[in-house]
């Protein structure tokens, strides 16, 4: 019995110190890498200088036009994610101060994501590879149920969360593996192949959001010119009113909703193709940029 005692602990010893060195292995992979996506993009780098960066979820990404705001001579880009929300567009933001980035005007996508307070899983997977090098990123995560888990145990949070900074994920940023979350300045286009065409958003309720008002405050801090909006949605799309509740909420937000019609403008109900994120992004351009 002595023996077997014996013989469980030193299995033990050896499994947490296997887990401190792949632990340490992926981590120092991740930190060289600044080509895969928006988060490696930002978490190292160093003072950047940009007019205008747009920041929330696909409805950012696929909505603003990043080149359109260039040809106005405007330094641009668009670190909207797809799938995320408000939880890491205020993270980025923070990471961006951080890096002392000189930035004129964001522009934020505050519509949907307004609705929830929630991290995005599959996003903000992406932050915890930093979780220990970063006091931004541990303090931002310190209030999740799961934070002990992933911020104390070694190892686990790249096994949690294995498709997304897995063993797969960590190859390619080691091999330097590009991707094409950064071309177009940021921006997503999508294509005219209609996705679903009806939508019902009557269930949702804006919320005074804890991240919305992070990003407010830090733009403030920072002589940011904060530009919340919402962005368009097709008309067959009930509930609508949701935007009003916004706006009722939150005066400052700008509404947007129906800045462009038509289903043809559409690839899905809440998501622009090329053709409508163009024709929205000049109405933006237009309204704040033309002064």
């Amino acid at each position: 019995m002595k023996q077997f005692l014996i013989f469980t602990v030193k299995t033990l010893v050896l499994l947490f110190l296997l887990l401190v060195v792949l632990d340490f292995l992926y981590t120092t992979v991740y930190l060289q890498s600044s080509n895969r996506g928006k988060i490696d993009y930002v978490y190292n780098s160093v003072e950047r200088d940009y007019d205008v960066v747009i920041l929330g979820s696909s409805r950012a990404n696929n909505h603003f036009v990043a080149p359109m705001f260039a040809e106005k001579g405007l330094k641009t880009f668009n670190y909207g994610m797809s799938g995320g929300h408000l939880f890491e567009a205020s993270l980025l933001l923070k990471l961006m101060v951080e890096r002392k980035y000189t930035i004129k005007n964001v522009i934020l996508e505050t519509d949907l994501n307004l609705s929830n307070e929630k991290r995005a899983e599959g996003i903000a997977a992406k932050f915890l590879p930093y979780i220990h090098n970063s006091e931004i990123t541990k303090n931002h995560f310190s209030t999740e149920k799961d934070f002990n888990e992933l911020y104390y145990i070694p190892f686990y949070r790249y096994v949690a969360f294995e498709t997304r900074i897995g063993f797969r994920e960590m190859f390619f940023n080691a091999i330097h593996k590009k991707t094409n979350h950064l071309l177009n300045m940021g921006y997503s286009p999508l294509g005219n192949g209609k996705g679903n065409m009806k939508n019902n958003i009557s269930n949702l309720k804006p919320l005074r959001n804890k991240y919305y008002e992070e990003i407010r405050q830090l733009c403030k801090d920072n002589n940011i010119n904060l530009i919340s909006v919402m962005t368009p949605m097709c008309s067959n799309t009930k509930g609508l009113n949701y935007f009003d509740k916004v706006q009722q909420l939150y005066p400052e937000i700008h509404n947007y909703e129906k800045a462009v019609e038509g289903d043809q403008y559409f690839s899905s109900c809440g998501h622009l193709n090329d053709t409508g994120a163009r024709l929205f992004t000049s109405v933006i351009i237009k309204d704040f940029f033309n002064k």
